[in-house]
């Protein structure tokens, strides 16, 4: 008898990951075949740490506008497969990169904006780190 697999909701934590999103992403994949779902989420991981090393980059450059794009394409990656507070805390990246505060309003101050910054970008990759061991702990399953 074939061991019984996890469902999403048994492994992935609500917080990190939108059930929903993640869920449509998995109705695409082949019947007892994750190759779809697996390719979309280990692309974004290779993506991710990636976009990790240009922001590490950009801040030691003190490149605002680079650290804006750079979470806006992570924030849309991580949104795509439902990855919410990675998406969440690119937004801060982004929004503090346009010299924003999170409300939306401007921030003048620039050397305040790099050390928001700073912090945004180690909360997302602490938050990245987490998603990603639950994630590859939920494909290791289908290992088998």
């Amino acid at each position: 008898m074939a061991p019984v697999e996890d469902q999403p909701e048994d492994v992935l934590d609500s917080s990190l990951v939108d059930l929903n999103t993640f869920n449509q992403i998995l109705e695409m994949d082949e019947p007892d075949d994750h190759e779809f779902s697996y390719s979309i989420v280990f692309g974004f991981f290779d993506q991710a740490r990636e976009t990790f090393e240009s922001m590490d980059a950009a801040l030691d450059e003190r490149n605002l506008e680079e650290l804006s794009s750079l979470g806006h394409f992570l924030k849309g990656s991580s949104a795509t497969i439902g990855l919410t507070k990675v998406r969440d805390g690119c937004e801060h990246i982004q929004r503090y990169g346009k010299q924003e505060n999170l409300d939306g309003s401007e921030e003048p101050d620039e050397d305040l904006c790099l050390e928001r910054l700073a912090e945004a970008i180690q909360t997302v990759k602490k938050d990245y780190e987490e998603v990603e061991t639950v994630l590859r702990k939920y494909y290791a399953q289908f290992d088998s």
